[in-house]
């Protein structure tokens, strides 16, 4: 089977030109499309209220993506808080935690941050067993984050910011591709969503992150191309390895 077409569904990158998938197209003679399969909507502070959520009840703050950091700012803002110098914040990776920088002074804050993976940044939560903590999160979201804070006793409350729903691609002529690349369970139920007779024949289809992985298998689909690897830190790269093997 020769791989022409690939569709990955994210937003096209800001600067093609220096991503990963332009060397790859060119490398390869493909012809790679954007398109976003998921957006992400606002959950209005006047829910939040209604829930009798407090921001300034909790001492620290965990995060677990760029969008959990900017909901939980505008949370903030609409309702007029200002978010206490002393807050602690607890980054699941470095570059989450550095987005901090979009609304706060980093130097002056008390930030953490995990290495690898959200394991990592609860063995540095479980040291801090006295503070309150938030979760802002999505709608759809990791369950065994919520039971690994659970199972060690760790005071806090998950709450929705914001919310994941399907956008519309039905435009899209989806059986072209020969390869479609996801990057979320919420992606895998989008294309079911706008495609609900979908039948994935001899497309391949690629996954990063294990519970991507998961989703896509368990929607009946088969999974051939997996990231991030010891090899493949990143989907470009896992791609590019799979093509090499089939040449």
């Amino acid at each position: 089977m020769k791989i022409k077409n690939i569709l990955v569904s994210q937003p096209k990158p800001a600067d093609l030109e220096k991503s990963p998938y332009k060397n790859l197209a060119k490398k390869f003679n493909l012809n790679i499309d954007f398109h976003k399969f998921i957006t992400i909507q606002d959950v209005e502070s006047k829910e939040l209220r209604k829930k009798r959520i407090s921001i300034t009840d909790y001492s620290a703050v965990i995060l677990t993506s760029r969008n959990a950091i900017d909901h939980y700012f505008r949370v903030c803002k609409e309702l007029r808080v200002e978010v206490p110098d002393t807050t602690k914040y607890f980054c699941v990776s470095e570059s989450v935690a550095y987005y901090l920088q979009k609304y706060v002074q980093y130097r002056k804050r008390k930030i953490f941050f995990g290495k690898h993976n959200f394991a990592d940044l609860l063995e540095i939560i479980k040291k801090h067993k006295e503070e309150r903590f938030i979760l802002p999160c999505s709608d759809i979201h990791k369950k065994s984050i919520s039971k690994s804070l659970k199972d060690n006793k760790i005071n806090f409350d998950q709450v929705v910011f914001y919310k994941t729903v399907a956008t519309d691609i039905s435009n899209i002529a989806i059986d072209k591709y020969d390869i479609i690349i996801f990057f979320s369970p919420a992606g895998v139920k989008s294309l079911f969503k706008n495609f609900p007779e979908y039948k994935q024949n001899s497309t391949l289809i690629a996954a990063f992150g294990p519970t991507t992985a998961k989703a896509i298998t368990s929607s009946g689909l088969s999974l051939d191309i997996k990231a991030p690897t010891k090899t493949a830190p990143s989907m470009a790269m896992a791609i590019e390895q799979f093509l090499l093997k089939k040449k």
